[in-house]
């Protein structure tokens, strides 16, 4: 059950992404691009989690997937403060 969720995650993310990368592509608004590099590292994420707990349990991948979160916040908060000003 548990890898279900893990993998519905990766898709719901990635899904986003391709929503947000389709709109930015019709409008051009900077936010919708800055959010759709988010998301694409946010579905990174949770294909590393995936990974790491249900395809290869015996690899650590907490620091990747600790870093790959970090970029995409970071990202997000470059878009809502540092683009949007």
């Amino acid at each position: 059950m548990a890898a279900m969720v893990y993998l519905l995650c990766a898709l719901t993310s990635a899904a986003c992404a391709g929503l947000l990368i389709r709109q930015y592509w019709r409008t051009r608004a900077r936010l919708l691009l800055w959010s759709s590099a988010a998301f694409v590292g946010f579905a990174l994420n949770n294909a590393l989690v995936f990974t790491d707990f249900v395809l290869a349990p015996q690899h650590d991948l907490a620091v990747i997937r600790a870093l790959a979160g970090l970029a995409s916040v970071s990202l997000l908060l470059y878009a809502f403060l540092g683009d949007g000003l």
